[in-house]
């Protein structure tokens, strides 16, 4: 899981940044990227991709990497979504998590001059750091899964409050992912301010 790390550093980047977003496929909510920089590279609980986590072991990974690292976090909600489409706003939420992240590096005066990003997929960034997209890099790289895990966590906290907002979409539970019974209830109650109206099914459903 430190492999990508380690060839950086052997490459002579001394900062190492771990990008990850969550919430790409939603129907419902925003899509939220976190950018992380590790202290160290040995935890005590799993680090892994976080959908491969189970909640109790997501929460206990947040705490931990929270403690041990730097990260910055990028959100883009359902109406940016709509107006760019996924793709754009995704890499837009982690240009921003990347942004967050070297502010708060700034701040403390611990920006390096020799910057590399990782990040899990295929997208392109507008950042000016050297950077490389790799498929499931959250399940190959410390520091992506480290920030998906820290993406998953705020997502959820967000979809969270939203629940307790629209109660009848049981946003707790679904997170705004498009379940059979998420399904079920637009169609019964018609959408919410926070649902994606350029997503299937969605746009269907709002037609009729």
């Amino acid at each position: 899981m430190f492999y990508y790390e380690r060839k950086l550093k052997k490459e002579d980047f001394s900062q190492i940044i771990g990008v990850d977003e969550v919430g790409r496929g939603a129907l419902a909510g925003p899509v939220v990227a976190a950018a992380v920089l590790l202290k160290k590279k040995k935890f005590k609980n799993r680090i892994y991709d976080s959908k491969v986590l189970s909640p109790s072991q997501r929460l206990k990974a947040y705490d931990e990497i929270t403690k041990n690292s730097y990260y910055g976090v990028g959100v883009i909600n359902e109406e940016i979504i709509d107006r760019l489409g996924i793709r754009e706003a995704t890499s837009k939420a982690m240009e921003n998590a990347v942004g967050d992240l070297i502010r708060v590096l700034n701040r403390m005066r611990l920006l390096s001059k020799k910057v590399f990003i990782l990040t899990d997929g295929d997208l392109k960034l507008n950042i000016p750091y050297s950077y490389k997209s790799i498929y499931s890099l959250d399940k190959k790289s410390l520091s992506c899964a480290s920030a998906s895990i820290v993406a998953k966590i705020i997502r959820d906290k967000i979809m969270a409050i939203y629940d307790s907002v629209y109660s009848d979409y049981d946003f707790l539970k679904n997170k705004g992912y498009g379940t059979k019974k998420h399904i079920h209830t637009i169609k019964k109650y018609g959408i919410s301010s926070i649902h994606r109206k350029t997503f299937r099914p969605i746009r269907t459903i709002d037609k009729k």
